[in-house]
């Protein structure tokens, strides 16, 4: 009876300190072959956690800024009539070529004519009587006032040729510019009041191209810029910025710019959809996938990189351009170790084991 208690206390004691070694193995399981003993666990736990990190150098990238717009014509004249009338001849037709000078359109005279013969016959007696009056004032039988008032009969005699004879002219109706004659033009028997419209005439060269630029970027171009304009019929060609608006627009917060091209052909149109690239001047920056942008806590927009100590840095950048491999960003010192993979599971100041892009038998 003692021998059995003897025993069964014994095998107590054996078990409860294997339970108080806290080493429990079970044989011929992966957890056997896997478990490490406690200090290397606490060496495990202590070790930094790893980054991948590449070194990135600033280039000089050349800027471009990109303006849409559309073309116009250079000058678009209205010629209306300067005279009422009805429409007798059009010299012109929709597309002809006019210079400055070339009648457009004949208005019938009407009385005009008549008019304008009537007051010189009257201009022509009124230089008759004070032809004779100076004559015999000459001669001392007439006196002071009668020339005078013979002299004033015939100034005005005289005003009202001249304006029969512009009255008269005014019914040929001539171009104020040299172009091409286009849409809305008036027909033969229209009878046009006083600013009726005659024909309209175009003049493309140069042709000019309007656009809009915002108010961030309208400081970086200047009036002289050569620039490349790509027109939606295919054709490119060259202009130079000829002007830059002053004021903007308080809804949009754009300012009006055009660009003038040369046109001696013609074969531009008007109202063609444009993109004229501007170029800027260039600027020293780094670029970076976009994987690799991050946001710091406030919401901006940058990146983490490492120093020479293993300590994670935010870094914020501004995007000042994009291309098929990604952005271009300012903002980055000259060279700087970006954190590529696992900046998203740092924070600012930690001290960090990186790992550079390349390095052979390392994965972060």
């Amino acid at each position: 009876m003692f021998t059995r208690l003897v025993l069964a206390l014994a095998l107590i004691g054996g078990v409860a300190a294997w339970m108080l070694s806290g080493t429990l193995i079970v044989a011929g399981t992966a957890e056997e072959a896997t478990r490490r003993p406690p200090a290397e666990r606490n060496d495990a736990n202590s070790a930094l956690f790893r980054v991948r990190v590449m070194t990135v150098t600033a280039q000089e990238r050349k800027q471009t800024l990109t303006m849409r717009g559309r073309t116009r014509a250079d000058t678009m004249v209205s010629v209306a009539a300067e005279t009422p009338g009805r429409i007798a001849e059009r010299l012109v037709d929709r597309g002809s070529v006019v210079k400055a000078g070339d009648i457009l359109c004949r208005i019938d005279q009407g009385v005009r004519s008549a008019e304008l013969a009537r007051y010189e016959a009257e201009m022509a007696k009124a230089q008759l009587e004070f032809d004779a009056a100076s004559k015999l004032q000459g001669r001392g039988f007439e006196s002071q006032t009668r020339v005078a008032a013979t002299r004033a009969a015939l100034d005005a005699a005289q005003a009202l040729v001249a304006a029969a004879h512009q009255e008269l002219e005014r019914t040929v109706v001539r171009s104020p510019i040299s172009g091409v004659v286009q849409e809305p033009i008036s027909d033969v028997g229209t009878v046009l009041p006083v600013g009726g419209l005659c024909a309209t005439v175009v003049n493309a060269n140069p042709m000019v191209i309007t656009g809009q630029v915002t108010e961030r970027d309208v400081a970086k171009i200047s009036v002289g810029e050569r620039t490349r304009v790509d027109l939606i019929t295919g054709e490119s060609v060259e202009g130079l910025v000829s002007f830059i608006s002053r004021t903007g627009n308080p809804e949009t917060r754009t300012f009006t710019v055009e660009i003038t091209i040369k046109n001696p052909t013609l074969s531009l149109r008007a109202g063609v959809t444009a993109e004229a690239f501007i170029p800027l001047d260039p600027v020293v920056a780094h670029r970076l996938s976009p994987g690799v942008l991050t946001l710091s806590d406030d919401g901006a927009i940058g990146v983490r990189s490492v120093d020479n100590e293993g300590i994670v840095h935010f870094r914020p950048v501004a995007i000042a351009g994009q291309d098929s491999e990604g952005f271009w960003v300012v903002g980055l010192p000259t060279t700087v170790d970006v954190i590529t993979v696992g900046q998203d599971y740092v924070i600012e100041g930690q001290k960090v084991a990186p790992v550079k892009v390349g390095e052979a038998g390392e994965d972060a």
